[in-house]
């Protein structure tokens, strides 16, 4: 069985759940697994990509391509 015949079959079974508890127990388990996969998202970087990176900052910084934290906040508050 593939992986989307299983995650169907998954998703079947769970709409049969009646249990508050054990839908709890599953969104748990979903959540704690979700954010250890996006902790391991990220790839290590060598020393020269580490200083890389910080010379570009410092070069857009120099050339003013920054936007400060308040106008950031200003834009995320846009979106709601």
């Amino acid at each position: 069985m593939d992986i989307q015949t299983r995650k169907i079959a998954f998703i079947q079974d769970f709409l049969k759940v009646q249990s508050e508890e054990l839908i709890s127990r599953l969104e748990t388990m979903l959540r704690k697994e979700n954010n250890s996969t996006n902790l391991n998202e990220f790839d290590e970087m060598t020393m020269e990509e580490f200083n890389n990176r910080i010379d570009k900052s410092m070069e857009d910084s120099k050339n003013g391509k920054l936007i400060s934290a308040s106008d950031l906040k200003a834009k995320i508050d846009k979106w709601n």
